[in-house]
């Protein structure tokens, strides 16, 4: 993780959370002393993704915790395999055990719809991108989770893109509206920042050619007869990504009319965690 102050912030507020005034359940009945080891294991197959994460938890839990990973992030896991050990105060290791599996098991999950979604493309040069569709604080691991998954991140957020949507083009007065006053505005910021615009319809589509300007154009629900005649009318000017409705059913039906990219929100705001546990080792 390159953000590791973000994270850290991140970690040691879900810390406060869990933790408020005590780990109550185990200052009654383990001695601060004691000392054992845990192993976290794969209770379904998939792709780990939050090593790293868990092991900065348990750090910041107690910085005296040992953790040896056994599955570097990105990795395939089958059911039974042991993915992280960590040594040192049973206290520790107990108090750190939620907020470690919560982390890792969201963002094994996601890895795990990622790989699978990325699977079904083999063959094509299609990219499959996520969206801002992120859980509230938890973006940029999500996004890591993807790419261990082998997506494609999207922008990251409102200000290293702009996205030219519907309701941003019907508020400025129109396509070529919007993208003149975009290029004023990164003219006059001194930014330059890529330009992405959707489009409903062929007809928008014609207004975005007519005008230039952007560097992508998002081709919003469109069926795939469609998608294929927008794909093949921007000729390789503009890179092209298709959004909206696009399901496992149907993500190769439209990754076969050539478009660049297709973006599923449902990487991050609709998938299964992957099942992992913590049990203490006789290791």
């Amino acid at each position: 993780m390159k953000d590791i102050e973000n994270l850290n912030e991140l970690i040691a507020s879900a810390l406060r959370e869990d933790i408020g005034d005590g780990d109550h359940s185990t200052l009654a009945c383990i001695p601060a002393e004691a000392e054992g080891s845990a192993k976290i294991w794969a209770k379904a197959d998939g792709i780990i993704c939050g090593c790293e994460v868990g092991r900065q938890v348990f750090s910041m839990v107690d910085p005296t915790l040992r953790v040896e990973v056994m599955k570097e992030d990105g990795s395939e896991v089958r059911r039974g395999d042991t993915v992280m050990m960590v040594y040192g105060h049973s206290a520790s290791i107990l108090t750190a055990e939620r907020t470690v599996l919560n982390f890792m098991q969201r963002m094994s999950g996601i890895a795990t719809e990622t790989h699978r979604m990325v699977d079904m493309l083999d063959g094509l040069n299609t990219r499959l991108l996520d969206t801002r569709k992120t859980t509230p604080n938890m973006r940029l691991l999500e996004k890591y989770a993807v790419a261990c998954g082998g997506g494609t991140n999207h922008r990251i957020g409102l200000y290293d893109m702009v996205m030219l949507k519907d309701n941003h083009i019907d508020f400025a007065g129109g396509i070529e509206a919007a993208i003149d006053r975009t290029h004023e505005y990164l003219k006059a910021k001194g930014k330059n920042l890529k330009i992405e615009i959707e489009v409903r319809s062929m007809d928008e589509l014609e207004r975005v050619m007519a005008h230039g300007g952007v560097d992508r154009i998002m081709l919003d629900n469109f069926d795939t007869a469609t998608l294929r005649k927008a794909v093949e009318r921007i000729g390789g000017k503009y890179e092209t990504e298709a959004s909206g409705g696009i399901t496992e059913k149907t993500l190769r039906e439209y990754a076969e009319t050539g478009v660049d990219f297709i973006s599923v929100g449902a990487l991050t705001h609709h998938i299964k965690s992957l099942d992992l546990s913590l049990v203490v080792s006789n290791q």
